[in-house]
């Protein structure tokens, strides 16, 4: 029972057990005001599918088939000839880093459009991946790989994750570079946070200054930081924001739950406290069955043979169980807690959002 008790806890709850305040890298907390990626865009046409792509009555598929074919010297009268079920329209998505130049490789996602069932053993044929301002930065193809696969057809079948989504690694080639060639000589630079936090603000700057010798660095907001480039970098910056990354800093983090109620996933953090709070956990279970008795006229009758519903109601409710959390209760306290109610993972999410609601829950609650 104990090792039961001790396996239904690891199932319904991840309790992080990291230190509230972590020292951390200033390159994994934030970034470089401007260094961004652009996002690409492109419409394709995937082939060598098993009969799993786009049926006749969607049309664009057939209609880039008919075009490419014509690019290709291949006219065709009529897309009516057209009778292919192994492509499939898709939208290609990129992200185009920061000074990425010609000839480097990215990254791209292929997402079917149209009703193909499956994108499993396809090839993304060339396809021009376009930016924001009209113009083309990279060209994506090359086979698919999914995370997910489907077998059998619609009556008899099984279908694992999404198998209309596939990504091409290194499928992505730069043709056109991002122009962001930087000046000779920079004398401030911000440094944005991935979050807003004051009290993260005030660390970073006061480590900044520390590292640097000197108070080159402010607070602009509760998620920006300017620093003045010291006269020895401002014409070699790119060393400046090198050193600048590699400072550490102690973080900061809130109080958080998060659960997901989709997975039944429960999150909670080594931060968290509860009030005292007494909780009480039963269920009522219904359970409706109707079965089908034949109801057989008599011999030589007129009646006809028909089928009489015999429904049977059954109601169980569990026995209600109080369970009373102390003034500064811990994470594992509330673990054992719900441990002792012998709840699930959708039931510890119900246990939260009503803790939560009376106001003993000391953190915030994230539902995703």
């Amino acid at each position: 029972m104990k090792r039961k008790k001790q396996l239904l806890a690891l199932t319904l709850i991840c309790s992080l057990s990291l230190p509230g305040i972590a020292q951390t890298r200033l390159k994994d907390i934030g970034h470089i005001s401007g260094v961004r990626g652009n996002s690409l865009l492109g419409y394709g046409l995937v082939i060598g599918l098993n009969k799993t792509g786009d049926k006749k009555q969607t049309a664009f598929p057939q209609q880039t088939l008919v075009n490419m074919l014509e690019q290709l010297g291949l006219t065709l009268n009529s897309n009516a000839n057209i009778r292919v079920e192994n492509i499939a329209g898709v939208i290609v998505t990129a992200t185009l880093p920061a000074f990425a130049r010609p000839g480097s490789r990215i990254d791209v996602t292929v997402s079917s459009i149209g009703d193909a069932t499956s994108l499993q053993g396809g090839i993304l044929l060339r396809t021009p991946l376009i930016a924001t301002d009209g113009q083309t930065y990279a060209i994506g193809e090359g086979p698919l790989v999914l995370g997910g696969y489907s077998a059998g057809n619609a009556a008899t079948g099984i279908t694992v994750n999404h198998p209309t989504v596939g990504r091409v690694p290194n499928g992505g080639m730069v043709e056109r570079g991002v122009t962001a060639v930087g000046p000779q000589t920079v004398e401030s630079l911000d440094l944005v946070l991935d979050q807003m936090d004051f009290t993260n603000v005030g660390r970073v700057v006061g480590a900044i200054n520390e590292s640097f010798g000197g108070p080159i660095a402010s607070a602009l907001d509760g998620v920006s930081v300017r620093m003045s480039v010291p006269p020895d970098f401002q014409k070699h910056w790119v060393e400046f924001i090198s050193q600048v990354e590699n400072v550490s800093v102690q973080v900061d983090t809130k109080a958080k739950v998060v659960v997901n109620e989709r997975t039944g996933t429960v999150v909670i953090g080594s931060d968290v406290t509860i009030a005292p709070v007494s909780i009480s956990h039963g269920s009522l279970s219904i359970q409706i069955e109707t079965q089908f008795d034949v109801s057989q006229p008599l011999p030589y009758s007129r009646g006809q043979t028909t089928t009489v519903p015999n429904t049977s109601v059954r109601a169980d409710e569990q026995k209600s169980n109080f369970v009373t959390i102390s003034k500064g209760a811990t994470v594992d306290d509330l673990i054992r807690a719900l441990n002792a109610l012998g709840v699930t993972p959708r039931d510890t999410i119900a246990i939260l959002e009503a803790i939560k609601a009376a106001g003993a829950l000391q953190a915030e609650l994230e539902v995703i």
